[in-house]
C-alpha cells in the first residue's frame, strides 16, 4: 500500500510505536510516535499530539509533561486512524512492553474503530533474550547499554529508541525483527 508520501510501506522491515497517555485509562492516548526501519536504519518517522477528549491525570503529566492545553487543538484518534492504518496494518510493530498495543486497542475500541492487522513484537522481551545480565530492562537501561541516547517519555523518541534496540539485538544475535517473531512465540 502506498502511503501519503509515496513510499511503499510494504518495503519496511518494522515500525516502532510508542504512545503517551493522559490518565490511568490506557486508551487515553495523547501522543503517538512512529518510526519505520528498513535494513540497518531509520527511514521515516511520524508523530502527533492527540486530543484524548479526556481529563489529564497529575501522575501522567509528571511523566511526559503534556497537558490538556497542549492537545486542545490536536486531532483525535479517529482523525489519525487512516494514517495509523497506512503505517501499521500488516506490519511488524515493535513497542517496549505491550502497553502500547493495549493502549491502541483500547483507544480504537473507545471510538469503535476497526482493529489493525499487524504482528506485535515486544522489544523488552527481545532485550531480555539478547542481554541476559542487565540490571533491569526498562527502555532507558537497555538504551544506556547499547549506547543510544534519547529523551524518554516523548512518544517519537521512545519509538525510535525501541527500534534502535531491535537493530542492536539484530547486530548482536543475527536475528532480525521477523526472526524474533518466530523465536518469541
Amino acid at each position: 500500500m502506498k502511503n501519503e508520501l509515496g513510499e511503499y510501506m510494504d518495503e519496511i522491515d518494522f515500525v516502532a510505536l510508542d504512545v503517551e497517555t493522559a490518565n490511568r485509562d490506557v486508551g487515553s492516548i495523547c501522543q503517538i510516535g512512529l518510526a519505520a526501519f528498513k535494513g540497518a536504519g531509520l527511514v521515516r518517522e511520524w508523530t502527533s499530539l492527540i486530543n484524548p477528549e479526556e481529563a489529564f491525570g497529575y501522575f501522567n503529566i509528571r511523566i511526559h509533561g503534556l497537558t490538556a492545553a497542549h492537545v486542545a487543538k490536536a486531532p483525535t484518534l479517529p482523525d489519525v486512524a487512516e494514517t495509523l492504518w497506512t503505517w501499521l496494518n500488516r506490519q511488524v510493530v515493535v513497542c517496549h512492553t505491550l502497553f502500547d498495543q493495549r493502549a491502541l486497542a483500547r483507544g480504537y475500541a473507545k471510538y469503535g474503530l476497526p482493529g489493525l492487522t499487524c504482528r506485535w513484537l515486544d522489544s523488552r522481551h527481545v532485550a531480555r533474550r539478547t542481554w541476559t545480565s542487565l540490571d533491569g530492562y526498562s527502555l532507558p537501561v537497555v538504551c544506556r547499554h547499547i549506547g543510544y541516547t534519547f529523551k524518554h517519555h516523548d512518544a517519537l523518541e521512545d519509538a525510535k529508541a525501541s527500534g534502535a534496540l531491535i537493530l542492536a539485538a539484530w547486530r548482536e544475535t543475527g536475528l532480525p525483527a521477523s526472526g524474533w517473531l518466530k523465536d518469541t512465540r
